[in-house]
């Protein structure tokens, strides 16, 4: 999968790619949807945090449907936009695509929203640059 492929839509730029291994699944080696969760957050995280042009912390996940299961080896590629930024809080709609080992076809296996707010170094909500 690309970033360039005609037949494949995602939400914003590549975020993070990685490849799912065997010590992420469940005794059906699917991946953990927990996981998985934890990668769009550490995705949503790095736009979020070019954004605030500093530090981050996630404050709500406020949609998260999970499309098909990820099966080990897979690629996984984290898309990632910003839908809404408000005073201090930046809305980060994040999309995964996966591609199965040894398969050239690709397919969206689960998209959120993440709500991130821009914090100090005391880890006190700041505003967001230019807000």
């Amino acid at each position: 999968m690309s970033e360039d492929d005609d037949d494949v839509i995602t939400a914003g730029e590549l975020l993070l790619r990685i490849i799912a291994l065997e010590k992420d699944t469940n005794q059906n080696r699917d991946i953990y949807a927990g996981w998985l969760v934890s990668q769009m957050d550490l995705a949503a995280s790095s736009l979020a945090g070019r954004v605030a042009k500093g530090r981050t912390a996630t404050v709500s996940i406020s949609k998260l449907d999970f499309l098909s299961p990820v099966r080990v080896g897979a690629e996984l590629s984290f898309f990632g936009q910003v839908q809404q930024m408000g005073n201090s809080s930046v809305h980060i709609q994040i999309e995964v695509w996966t591609r199965d080992h040894n398969q050239t076809d690709s397919r969206k296996v689960t998209e959120g929203t993440f709500i991130l707010v821009s914090i100090d170094e005391a880890g006190r909500i700041r505003s967001l640059p230019g807000q």
